[in-house]
C-alpha cells in the first residue's frame, strides 16, 4: 500500500524548496497541523464558548468541540478510514459542521470542502478527482434529499466506500462516534490539510490543495488585520465550507483567538438581525448583493445590530456607492475583501480611509505576497493601468490538484499564478478590481464557468449551439444568460424547461440561467469563436427578455 505521503503528494504541486525556507526563515510556516489552534484554546479557554449552532441555540465550548471532534475522528478511524485518505465534506452551516470538519482533520483525513448547492455532477467529479474514499452529507435540506445524491454517487463512483449521514440515515450510517484513548496521528504540514473547490473559469470546478503551514498562515494573518480577539463574535452566514467564512479570518481565525463563531443557515436579514442582536455579534462576512439587502433591510428591521463592528464584503465586486451606501446605514463598517481560494487575499484595512474603502478592493495581506499585473504580452504594466493580476506567495498553490493541463494554463514557468482578474493598481499599493479576462461568470459571489454550462446545455435535444454570458445586475452582479440556436425542426425550449433539465443532470442550483434567448444564428468573430462580447451589448437592456 502506497504511504500517506506519497498518495497525497501524487498530484500536488509543493512550494519550491528555497521559497519553502525562506517562509520558514521569516516565521510564517511553522509545521503545526491546522488543528493544533483548537487543541491549544482547549487548554488554555476550555470554558468559552466556541461555536454555537443558530437553529437549535447548541453551543460547544472550547473543550467540548476538541472532545466532540475527538470521537468524531475516533470514529472515522473505527470505520475503517486512514490517514490521508480524502473525504468530501457536504453539510450546511452548524455545529455539525464544526465538529465533524475538526474531527477529519484529527483523524488525518483530508476533508474536500463542498457546497451545499452542489450537485452530483459537481459531487461525483470531485469524488473522482481526489480519490475520496468516504462522503458525508445532511439527510434532507431544503427540500432535497441529499441522500439521493449520496445513492448516486455511490453507482458512478465506486471507490467511494463510506457514507454518512446527518439526522436520518436511512440505508446509510450515521455520523460515527467513538471514545476511548485516542490521539491524532502525525502529518506532514506540507502536505494538503483540506482541498478547497475552485469556482471554475473552465469546466467543471478544480482541486485546490491547501497545506497545514499555508492554511494556518493564511488564518493567522487574516484574523489580525480584522483585529480578532477573544471577545469577539462571528456570524457564519454564508457556506463555511467556503474559503470566505472558513479562513479569512472566519471560523479558523476565530478558533485561533479563542472568539465565538454563530453559524446560521438563513442569512437574510430577516432571521440573521435576530441573531446578531440575541449573540451581540461583532463581525461577519457577506457577498455584496446580501450586503446591499442587509443595508437596505435596516430601514425596516427592528432587531438591534449595534454589536456589528465589522462587514467583511467580498466575492464578488463591491460598488463604491453600495459601500458607502451600507457605511452610511451600519456606521463605518464595510472592509473590501478580494482574493482567491488558489491563495492570494487582499483586505482594506481597518485604520484606511473610507474613501479609499469604499473605492478599492483591498491591498495583499502580506508583504511576501509578490504581486505583478501585467499585459496581454506579460509585459508588467505602470501602476495605475489595467492588467492581468499574477500573484506567488506562501499561501498561494503553484498547481491544481491532479489537473497538470489546466496549469500550463494558469500558472506561469517562474510559478505565478495568473488569476484572470483585471486590476489597477492605486498609489496606495490598494487593488482596484476592474473586470475579468478569463471565461467566468460571478453571480452572487459564485464563479460560473460558462463552458460548463453550455456543455450541458448541449445535451439538450432541442438545442444545436449554445453561449453562455453574464450580464450586469445591480443586485447578483451577474445574472447567467444562456442564448441558444434551437436545432433543425426543433421548437425552442423555455427558460423553466431549461432549469429543469439541468437540475436533472445534477447542476448545481446557482449555475442555472436566470435568462435564455433563442436566436437564429450564434455572432462570431473574424477567426470564427463566438463573440460573446455582442452578445452581452445586444443583450444586456433588461428589455430583452425571451
Amino acid at each position: 500500500m502506497p504511504s500517506v505521503a506519497s498518495t497525497l503528494a501524487t498530484g500536488f504541486a509543493p512550494h519550491r524548496p528555497d521559497l519553502a525556507d525562506s517562509y520558514r526563515a521569516a516565521g510564517v510556516f511553522d509545521d503545526r497541523p491546522l488543528w493544533s489552534a483548537l487543541a491549544a484554546r482547549a487548554v488554555s479557554n476550555p470554558t468559552d464558548p466556541a461555536v454555537t449552532d443558530g437553529a437549535t441555540g447548541t453551543t460547544l465550548t472550547y473543550r467540548g468541540l476538541l472532545d466532540a471532534s475527538d470521537r468524531r475522528a475516533a470514529g472515522f478511524a473505527t470505520a475503517g478510514l486512514r490517514p490521508g485518505d480524502r473525504v468530501i465534506l457536504q453539510l450546511h452551516n452548524s455545529a455539525e459542521f464544526a465538529v465533524t470538519f475538526f474531527g477529519l482533520l484529527r483523524a488525518g483525513l483530508v476533508p474536500v470542502m463542498t457546497l451545499p448547492a452542489h450537485r452530483i455532477t459537481e459531487i461525483a467529479h470531485l469524488a473522482a478527482g481526489s480519490g475520496a474514499r468516504a462522503y458525508v452529507c445532511d439527510d434532507i435540506r431544503g427540500g432535497f434529499d441529499y441522500r439521493d445524491l449520496a445513492a448516486d454517487l455511490r453507482s458512478r463512483v465506486p471507490a467511494v466506500e463510506h457514507i454518512f449521514v446527518t439526522g436520518d440515515a436511512g440505508s446509510f450510517r450515521p455520523l460515527p462516534e467513538d471514545s476511548g484513548d485516542w490521539h491524532p496521528p502525525a502529518v506532514d504540514a506540507d502536505l494538503p490539510a483540506l482541498f478547497l473547490v475552485s469556482g471554475g473559469t473552465t469546466g467543471l470546478p478544480k482541486l485546490i490543495a491547501r497545506t497545514h503551514n499555508d492554511y494556518a498562515f493564511n488564518a493567522v494573518t487574516s484574523a489580525a488585520i480584522a483585529e480578532l480577539t477573544a471577545s469577539d463574535v462571528y456570524l457564519a452566514a454564508l457556506p463555511a465550507a467556503h474559503n470566505f467564512p472558513l479562513c479569512c479570518p472566519g471560523l479558523l481565525g476565530m478558533i485561533g483567538v479563542g472568539g465565538h463563531t454563530v453559524f446560521t443557515q438563513d442569512p437574510s436579514p430577516d432571521s440573521a438581525f435576530d441573531v446578531i442582536e440575541r449573540y451581540r455579534v461583532t463581525v461577519t462576512a457577506l457577498v455584496p448583493a446580501l450586503a446591499q439587502l442587509w443595508c437596505a433591510a435596516t430601514e425596516w428591521e427592528p432587531a438591534d445590530i449595534s454589536s456589528l463592528r465589522l462587514l467583511q464584503v467580498g466575492g464578488s465586486k463591491l460598488a463604491a456607492p453600495d459601500a458607502a451606501a451600507i457605511d452610511a446605514a451600519m456606521g463605518p463598517v464595510v472592509q473590501q475583501v478580494f482574493g482567491m481560494a488558489e491563495g492570494l487575499i487582499c483586505y482594506t484595512r481597518l485604520d484606511d480611509p473610507r474613501d479609499l474603502v469604499h473605492v478599492s478592493q483591498g491591498a495583499p495581506m502580506s508583504p511576501l505576497d509578490e504581486v505583478r499585473i501585467v499585459d496581454e504580452d506579460g509585459a508588467p504594466v505602470p501602476d495605475g493601468e489595467e492588467g492581468e493580476l499574477q500573484v506567488r506567495g506562501p499561501y498561494t498553490i503553484r498547481g491544481y490538484y491532479r489537473a497538470p493541463e489546466h496549469n500550463l494554463r494558469s500558472f506561469t514557468d517562474d510559478g505565478f499564478y495568473a488569476s484572470g482578474d483585471l486590476v489597477r493598481r492605486l498609489p496606495s499599493g490598494h487593488l482596484a478590481v476592474t473586470g475579468r479576462i478569463k471565461d467566468t461568470i460571478v453571480r452572487a459571489g459564485e464563479n460560473v464557468a460558462a463552458d460548463d454550462v453550455e456543455e450541458h446545455l448541449l445535451a439538450h435535444p432541442a438545442i444545436a449551439h449554445a453561449a453562455v454570458i453574464g450580464l450586469p445586475d445591480d443586485a447578483l452582479g451577474e445574472l447567467i444568460c444562456a442564448v441558444v440556436v434551437p436545432g433543425r425542426d426543433t421548437t425552442a425550449p423555455s427558460l423553466p424547461d431549461v432549469r429543469s433539465f439541468l437540475a436533472d443532470r445534477g447542476l448545481a442550483s446557482f449555475k442555472l440561467p436566470d435568462r435564455f434567448h433563442a436566436i437564429d444564428e450564434l455572432p462570431v468573430t473574424s477567426v470564427g469563436k463566438i463573440d460573446k462580447a455582442a452578445l452581452r451589448t445586444d443583450l444586456a437592456s433588461p428589455s430583452r427578455v425571451d
